[in-house]
């Protein structure tokens, strides 16, 4: 089950989400196509990833930032950005640039912080824009949880691409990152699977404000859940998503 589009159009350019893609792509391509050999691209990861072993003996803090920018391969570059692109834009046009941009930083610290707590004493790097852009799709799960989103949907010998809700795709997607993390090895590379929880978490937690800020429960009762719409009772601001006028 992999998403391809959501139907929530943003009702500004969404600049962050653009420059974040653009940044990581470049950061890609600039250290993937000059490292000559696989030793010294696992140097690199080890200099600028996040080791949590490294943290938990109180060096390597920097990787907490830097690893967010590094990515171990050209699939992983891509899963990563089109879950961004797919659903950054519409937390950036409540948040604001600025206000995304704190907000993707702050989710993706959280994730690195939640992974080092799950393995306090691992030596293998991680990296990744993989929690930041967990706690991107937790907040959109408070905001729009029944916005439909494209998913397309392998089978052996053809595919289908099918509109589900957002909380259905979405909560499949957390409950594997809990259900693995529980099962995989704590020695074993890979996935970073804690620090997908930790980020999905966070940006739950991170989006509340602005949830309330919107009516909370009324901004539900009124959307149910679904993308922002005309309404009597919108009143817009700069933002396409409405913040919900109370009668007094």
């Amino acid at each position: 089950m992999f998403p391809i589009r959501d139907h929530n159009p943003s009702g500004r350019t969404p600049y962050v989400t653009y420059a974040l893609i653009a940044a990581n792509v470049v950061i890609f391509l600039g250290y993937w196509l000059v490292l000559p050999s696989e030793e010294t691209l696992n140097w690199f990861f080890f200099r600028f990833g996040l080791v949590p072993a490294a943290v938990t003996s109180g060096q390597g803090w920097a990787g907490f930032l830097t690893s967010m920018f590094l990515h171990g391969g050209w699939m992983h570059l891509f899963g990563n950005m089109l879950f961004l692109y797919i659903f950054g834009d519409n937390l950036e046009d409540l948040m604001g640039h600025v206000g995304f941009l704190v907000f993707y930083l702050a989710a993706g610290l959280a994730a690195a912080a939640g992974q080092v707590l799950a393995d306090p004493w691992s030596p293998l790097p991680m990296v990744g824009a993989s929690g930041a852009i967990a706690g991107v799709m937790g907040g959109y799960l408070l905001l729009f949880p029944r916005a439909k989103v494209d998913v397309l949907i392998i089978f052996v010998i053809f595919f289908r691409i099918f509109p589900i809700p957002a909380w259905i795709m979405l909560g499949l997607w957390f409950g594997l990152q809990l259900i693995s993390g529980l099962s995989a090895p704590s020695d074993m590379g890979g996935v970073a699977y804690w620090a997908h929880s930790g980020g999905f978490l966070a940006g739950l937690v991170f989006t509340l404000p602005f949830w309330l800020r919107k009516g909370g429960p009324a901004f539900w009762s009124v959307t149910h859940g679904q993308p922002p719409h005309p309404h009597p009772d919108y009143a817009l601001q700069r933002s396409r998503i409405p913040t919900v006028r109370r009668k007094r």
